[in-house]
């Protein structure tokens, strides 16, 4: 989605734009109907206009699923921009004379706008203090901004009104454990069933863990009601059978699990597998997918793996957000999260500084960006009254993944999958399910003392049992050394160049002491699966950003 609105130039018809889909839309349909709107054949488009018009801005918290959009008011000559409640579909604008220019890319908004792209001091820091992570509340470029999840941005007269219109609500969870199962459940599945709706076959990513288990084991039993097999697909990487080595983060290998469910829920299945060369490659695409640097392999490979798919199906369900909803990473139940006073994904700020020049380790702020960045969230976070102590420190934790974590996931999602057409949905994302996961107790979500209790007890009669009662894995990465000696060799060529940007941020010596040295997977440097290669990856997607968007420092 790109476009413009010219206050000077629109006249008094209503105009809009529109990006993602929209998952109750028969229930919207209803709504309108009973208020005498003829609605029944009309599009997302109509739909959209038409609930404005009757409820104004109250109208998009009615909205359930992943959309952008940006629409002119005529008759009060007033620009409109709104993301989903969370966040899965992107939108940036800018706004230059009298015209608002705006896109799901910052490159589209760039190339409309003519606007320079310029790096501020803030954005920079934040590209090296937070990435791949962004706070959202700093422009990364100078002029250029994002509406966030669950905002609405209205632009009239001059002035800009920002309004955040959902936010999850803190209360007490009554339900008794055999009902919030039973509720879970029911809101999985629902959830499931409505983004199955498509106007060409779907299909899932199957990794054979709980998450991807599920929703691709309840797309499959729906469509054989219907006659119909699901397509799925799982992910590897070139020489993994013989580097692999089992630690706490990855304790098994996927294939094994993902053949137990191919054959447990009876789909067509297609393994995917990325090698070296293409995964190096691929960090550079995925930049051209974000427009910005992001989580280096981890996001390339699901790039390369987006754009096979892409090749068979146009739509794939995934199961990304359960971790972060449910409890599944360990910062969530480890002593040391509760006593950390930073994000825990990404807590030591030495290992973010460690190829860094001294100068600029003295200029850039970085600690005391990521402490602002991390101390707003925390005031921001819905306590419930009286909450206080662990508790209170757990739902802050809950919150940080929500705002952090799970959108950086989203993201990659979907900068990977829209880049080559795919339409990858997130079942898991709903806010209903975001909504009263929220406020289940810590002790119903950690049943059983495993990770992700309540989910697996959800999908007790959905599952195997050894599937569902499976040790946590997250996504795969290459275990081939060779591939972190391929990044190693980039990055010092790269750094022979004495026009290459990256050169003025690294300090050579301790990017070669680096690569002499062991990488450490067991000590990552964001999250759990970014460590020494994927450091370097992202310096490597640093520098071909800063060359592509020829961009300019702000000082």
């Amino acid at each position: 989605m790109r476009g413009f609105f010219d206050f000077v130039l629109e006249n008094s018809e209503d105009k809009i734009a529109f990006d993602g889909s929209i998952y109750n839309l028969d229930e919207l349909k209803r709504i309108l109907d009973k208020r005498g709107n003829n609605l029944a054949k009309e599009e997302v488009l109509e739909v959209c206009l038409k609930g404005y018009r009757k409820y104004g801005e109250a109208f998009f918290e009615k909205i359930n699923g992943a959309f952008a959009l940006a629409l002119w008011d005529g008759k009060k000559r007033k620009v409109l921009l709104c993301r989903d409640k969370m966040g899965v579909k992107p939108l940036y604008y800018a706004q230059r004379e009298n015209k608002i220019f705006f896109g799901s890319k910052i490159k589209d908004v760039l190339e409309q706008s003519g606007i320079e792209a310029i790096l501020t001091k803030e954005g920079l820091c934040e590209i090296f203090a937070l990435g791949p992570a962004k706070s959202r509340t700093t422009n990364i470029f100078q002029d250029i901004y994002e509406v966030l999840p669950s905002e609405y941005v209205i632009l009239e007269n001059g002035k800009i009104k920002k309004t955040i219109y959902w936010k999850v609500e803190s209360y007490e969870h009554k339900d008794s454990f055999r009902e919030t199962v039973e509720k879970t459940a029911w809101l999985i599945e629902d959830s499931v069933k409505r983004q199955m709706q498509a106007d060409t076959p779907i299909s899932t990513f199957l990794s054979g863990g709980v998450d991807s288990s599920l929703v691709t084991a309840i797309c499959a039993r729906e469509l054989k009601k219907q006659g119909k097999e699901l397509d799925t697909f799982s992910f590897d990487f070139e020489g993994n059978k013989k580097y692999f080595k089992a630690n706490s983060f990855q304790p098994s290998q996927d294939r094994p699990w993902v053949e137990k469910m191919v054959e447990y829920a009876g789909t067509n299945h297609r393994y995917l597998e990325c090698n070296n060369e293409n995964l190096v490659s691929y960090l550079y695409k995925a930049v051209d997918a974000a427009d910005l640097p992001c989580m280096a392999d981890v996001e390339g490979s699901m790039l390369y793996f987006c754009e096979k798919t892409a090749k068979e199906r146009k739509v794939v369900l995934t199961g990304e957000g359960a971790d972060e909803i449910f409890g599944g990473y360990p910062w969530f139940y480890k002593e040391d999260s509760f006593a950390l006073r930073a994000f825990p994904w990404s807590s030591d700020m030495k290992i973010r500084q460690i190829l860094l020049s001294e100068e600029w380790i003295k200029r850039l702020p970085m600690l005391e960006c990521a402490k602002e960045a991390y101390e707003r969230t925390i005031k921001d976070t819905p306590v419930l009254d009286g909450e206080t102590g662990r508790e209170k420190r757990r739902r802050e934790i809950a919150y940080l993944n929500l705002k952090w974590f799970m959108t950086t996931l989203l993201d990659r999602m979907d900068r990977t999958s829209r880049y080559c057409g795919l339409d990858a949905r997130v079942p898991f994302a709903d806010e209903r399910i975001v909504q009263y996961l929220w406020n289940v107790p810590w002790e119903m979500k950690y049943k059983s003392h495993r990770v992700k209790g309540l989910l697996r007890f959800a999908g007790e009669g959905i599952l195997p049992k050894e599937v569902l009662w499976r040790q946590k894995s997250p996504y795969p990465k290459t275990y081939n050394p060779f591939y972190e000696k391929r990044l190693g060799e980039e990055l010092k060529n790269i750094l022979t160049r004495q026009d290459a940007p990256i050169r003025q941020f690294l300090d050579e010596k301790k990017v070669n002491q680096f690569l002499k040295s062991p990488s450490d997977y067991g000590s990552p440097w964001y999250g759990q699966l970014m460590a020494g290669p994927q450091m370097l990856g992202y310096m490597l997607q640093v520098n071909y950003w800063l060359e592509k968007y020829k961009i300019k420092i702000k000082e």
